[in-house]
């Protein structure tokens, strides 16, 4: 393909990818009161005192409903996104390479998916920890639009954590990497988890920090695993 074609082909995926967040993004925002309570409300359940949610201008309500009907058609759609990014890299791939493009599409949209949904039921705890520091000397208010972000911003960063095992078993069947590099780099992954967790994370406590780095400790060990079981299938 020459360069021309590669931007035209690029210029189609993102169309369709655009596409697939504009139509879950549409009836998203039409029931956004519903999905308000799940996303909005229900992190705060075991908050002590109960946090009130308001907004300080008078376009930040408008702009919260924008921003739920976006979030959540993004994630309806992100099994689309996905694939059409495999499907733009998967040109310049050898057919073994291509032969895994499922597998990884579906592992990469599940492991996304499971990071988010981890830290969305382990927030109501987490809030509950933030908002009981001042032991109820302080009313907690929350400005929606700011709160929302946090939210989001803690399932995508948790979302992309949990693709740890999913690049493990791209860079060792294309042979960059092998479980005994991991292994033998498992301190120094420990390391790096941690000056990630403290770099990504919106606050700067220790629970946040522990919160990220536990689980990416326990997914690089999985991660070592894979990377076996993708060496042996690379040599098969």
């Amino acid at each position: 393909m020459t360069l021309t074609e590669h931007f035209e082909e690029l210029r189609r995926r993102l169309l369709c990818c655009l596409g697939a967040v504009v139509l879950c993004a549409v009836p998203c925002g039409i029931f956004w009161r519903d999905l308000f309570g799940w996303i909005a409300l229900w992190p705060m359940r075991f908050c002590e005192p109960a946090p009130r949610l308001i907004f300080t201008a008078p376009a930040d309500a408008m702009f919260f409903i924008f921003e739920i009907a976006l979030t959540c058609g993004t994630v309806l759609a992100s099994p689309v996104l996905f694939w059409q990014a495999w499907q733009f890299i998967a040109p310049g791939l050898y057919r073994k390479e291509k032969a895994v493009a499922a597998p990884v599409v579906a592992a990469s949209v599940f492991c996304f998916l499971s990071g988010a949904a981890f830290c969305y039921f382990f927030l109501p705890l987490f809030l509950r920890f933030l908002t009981g520091v001042v032991g109820g000397l302080i009313e907690p208010l929350f400005r929606i639009n700011e709160y929302f972000g946090f939210l989001l911003k803690m399932c995508l960063v948790f979302g992309l954590a949990f693709e740890l095992p999913v690049v493990s078993f791209i860079l060792s069947r294309a042979g960059v990497i092998d479980y005994r590099f991991l292994r033998r780099n498992f301190r120094h992954g420990i390391v790096v988890i941690v000056v990630a967790g403290a770099v990504l994370t919106p606050t700067v406590d220790a629970l946040s920090l522990l919160f990220f780095a536990l689980p990416l400790v326990a997914l690089y060990g999985v991660s070592i695993l894979i990377s076996f079981a993708a060496q042996r299938g690379r040599k098969l």
